[in-house]
């Protein structure tokens, strides 16, 4: 953690006495701004073959299907996190079977920790940054792969298929293929316009649980 303490700053980029990376340093005090790569966590919830994705809400890729997730927040374990973020973004409460991947992505500054979970009922809801929630049949031709909102999203259902219901051996991990994979630059799903762009779109998140 590198919280700012008070007062104003005046910062140059340059690589502190000691150091080997160019930092943002303050050019008054020295204080020293470490940005560091952000922690994603996400889930993989199965229930009966069927896997949980949530509709995004929110920008960027709004209105398209991803694994319900974010980013960690500061006095939080991963599985808390992981846990939090599917209640949060799809009303559902899990268990958290095992680590399924880690993809770290430097040209972004992200890692992404993606766990396999299993959903204690068939009962979610779409939250605040959800517009829908629904089960999908974990197979090739039931998932909406032309609408996933990442490419995180691909790599997970693609490596977790390529099981074929077998068990994990070890987490499946970032891979140089995945390098030319990149966020499609459609703002938002073209049957979802944001609100702000279109005010009788009706786009009111559904609240209703589905059970």
């Amino acid at each position: 953690m590198n919280a700012f303490p008070s007062g104003s700053f005046d910062f140059e980029r340059r690589v502190p006495h000691g150091d080997t990376h160019a930092r943002m340093v303050c050019r008054q005090c020295s204080w020293i701004h470490y940005e560091n790569p952000r922690v994603i966590v996400a889930a993989l919830c199965l229930w009966q073959n069927q896997v949980l994705l949530c509709r995004r809400a929110i920008a960027p890729r709004y209105g398209f299907w991803t694994l319900p997730g974010g980013f960690m927040e500061i006095g939080e374990t991963l599985e808390q996190a992981t846990c939090r973020e599917v209640r949060e973004e799809a009303g559902a409460t899990i268990q958290i079977d095992s680590l399924l991947a880690t993809y770290s992505v430097p040209r972004i500054g992200q890692v992404h920790m993606v766990y396999l979970a299993s959903m204690e009922s068939p009962t979610f809801c779409s939250g605040e940054e959800s517009l829908d929630v629904r089960l999908f049949p974990c197979t090739e031709a039931g998932l909406p792969w032309e609408e996933l909102a990442f490419p995180v999203n691909h790599w997970t259902l693609r490596d977790f298929l390529s099981l074929h219901g077998q068990p994990l051996q070890s987490p499946f991990t970032y891979r140089p293929e995945h390098a030319s994979d990149r966020m499609s630059p459609v703002p938002f799903h073209p049957d979802f316009p944001p609100p702000h762009l279109n005010t009788d779109a009706g786009l009111s998140p559904e609240q209703q649980c589905h059970e």
